[in-house]
């Protein structure tokens, strides 16, 4: 089900009651850009540690925005059936008074999410605001303090017709006569802001919503439009324009008060960007980063991390992405007509998914997510136990045996395997590091080191001294392989790094101490020993 700034207001409480009934909640995003390459070398790299890495993508989530979050609610509804309710919510920035947010937009990003169908006029159009804390603060202070701005030209455009038609009419309209603006091209919180500047603008007139794009104008006196100002029923108040600009950030701020558990597939960038757009501005602490959101999302399973372990464990095909593990998962070729497995079903208003594959649809992979959680867990069940599984396996036996993926966010192409949310990240064992000796091919730099083995197979690359290069590989093979074929290279003496050997710090503190022990030495011979007279 799509979801925009026109019908969230309205879906919210059914939203609202749908996740406090749900099991767990499942989660994707689509943005505007992946990994900025502002500055140089900021891609992701083996090298990195995951500081290194989190302050890299840091940097890509600040530089770029969300343009559709897909979630999936999961409910277990009787026995071991789970209905599911998903829904595609566009998002933009919001632009209102003071609030004007800059994002970059990736061409490859674009137009991937082309390729796939993305409809770009529904993000630009009906895209949901939000904000962050932040945000919400400095927009309450300039509310209070009523000083105000229109900072879209578009939104101009709106208000300066709207202010034209008031004014042409005051000017014959007795005081408490009405007059109804009608078909403004404006909705949600952009209501109150025709409201407010009319206000600002205009000293002797009174505005109310009529809903449908209408806003009645009323001319008053000075003193009648004191009284309505400090009235109660105003539909202008601050509270109530918080509340709709806050747009998306109210139904995340549902999504951490419920604390149900939270499913993604490689799911380190949603949550920065989650933290970020709806939280807080992503502070520059990893360890920081890592508590607050463990304690927005106590409970985080990454179906990357699971299937990761089902590739060893149940001797599952390695397959490359999510819509081929969900297919690998439904196929039955794991659990061959298991009666017990978990049947899963899409409510009547998100039966499209059940009819069409909709890849990188948030929605739709928000709902591939939560379907391979249930399938893994429900495989790993099976496999820890030596008895039959019983007839309906609860969701809190399936978390259980789900229990040493916890918290464990997939990190790709790092020194670790995982973010660790409720703890200490373990180091995982990568194959041994390579040096590459450069002789007889001057001028070399990490990108020519780089290009030369690509056809062969993948390696990061960091420079070491002015003629050694460090290959980095997360394949045995091709370190085995490149081992192999560069034995014999004319310009290239590729072998195993020992950091006693390699090191250029150890190298200079050998050198340095060489030096130091040789003058030692020679002092010594040419000084003689020290003699004795009677």
């Amino acid at each position: 089900m799509e979801v925009g700034a026109e019908g969230l207001e309205r879906r919210l409480p059914r939203l609202r009651r749908r996740i406090g009934r749900a099991a767990f909640l499942a989660l994707d995003m689509e943005f505007t850009g992946l990994h900025s390459t502002f500055p140089q070398n900021n891609e992701p790299s083996l090298f990195d540690s995951p500081v290194e890495r989190y302050l890299k993508a840091r940097q890509s989530v600040q530089r770029f925005t969300v343009t559709q979050l897909g979630l999936a609610i999961f409910s277990n509804e009787n026995s071991n059936k789970y209905v599911v309710h998903s829904y595609n919510f566009f998002l933009f920035p919001l632009t209102w008074g003071v609030t004007d947010v800059e994002f970059t937009l990736s061409a490859s990003s674009i137009q991937f999410l082309s390729h796939y169908g993305f409809d770009y006029n529904k993000f630009l159009k009906d895209g949901i605001p939000y904000m962050n804390e932040v945000q919400e603060k400095i927009l309450s202070q300039h509310l209070s303090a009523g000083s105000w701005k229109v900072s879209s030209a578009l939104d101009r455009d709106v208000m300066k017709k709207a202010i034209d038609q008031v004014t042409c009419w005051i000017a014959a309209a007795e005081e408490e006569e009405t007059m109804t603006l009608q078909d403004l091209s404006v909705s949600g919180y952009q209501m109150f802001e025709v409201q407010l500047v009319l206000r600002q603008a205009l000293q002797n007139v009174w505005t109310q919503s009529l809903g449908d794009k209408k806003v009645m104008v009323k001319k008053v006196s000075p003193q009648h439009r004191r009284l309505l100002e400090n009235s109660p029923d105003d539909c202008c108040q601050k509270e109530l324009i918080l509340l709709s600009a806050r747009g998306f950030t109210n139904l995340f701020q549902t999504l951490v008060k419920a604390k149900k558990p939270l499913v993604g597939h490689n799911m380190l960038m949603d949550l920065m960007h989650l933290h970020d757009k709806f939280y807080k501005p992503l502070p520059e602490s990893y360890e920081e980063f890592k508590r607050n959101i463990h304690n927005l999302f106590p409970v985080l399973i990454d179906t990357k991390t699971v299937t990761k372990s089902i590739w060893k464990k149940c001797q599952f095909p390695r397959v490359s992405n999510l819509l081929e593990v969900y297919a690998v998962l439904c196929s039955g070729n794991l659990n061959p007509k298991d009666p017990t497995c978990p049947v899963i079903a899409l409510a009547s208003d998100c039966s499209r998914y059940a009819e069409k594959k909709s890849p990188h649809e948030a929605g739709y992979d928000a709902f591939l997510c939560g379907s391979v959680l249930l399938k893994s867990a429900h495989m790993l069940l099976c496999r820890s136990t030596d008895d039959a599984v019983e007839a309906d396996p609860s969701f809190s036996q399936y978390l259980t045996v789900l229990a040493e993926y916890l918290n464990k966010v997939n990190f790709i192409r790092g020194g670790v395997s995982s973010i660790n949310f409720a703890g200490e990240d373990v180091p995982c064992q990568h194959p041994p590091v390579l040096v590459v000796q450069v002789r007889g091919w001057p001028g070399l730099n990490e990108r020519q080191i780089y290009q030369e083995f690509k056809a062969l197979c993948r390696f990061d690359v960091r420079r070491l001294s002015k003629n050694q290069f460090i290959l980095l590989s997360n394949k045995f093979k091709h370190v085995r392989l490149v081992l192999r074929d560069y034995k014999d290279h004319p310009h290239l003496r590729v072998s195993v790094y020992h950091h006693w050997r390699h090191s250029p710090r150890v190298n200079c503190l050998l050198q340095v101490s060489g030096i130091v022990a040789l003058w030692s030495l020679l002092a010594f011979v040419l000084g003689g020993a020290p003699c004795c007279s009677f």
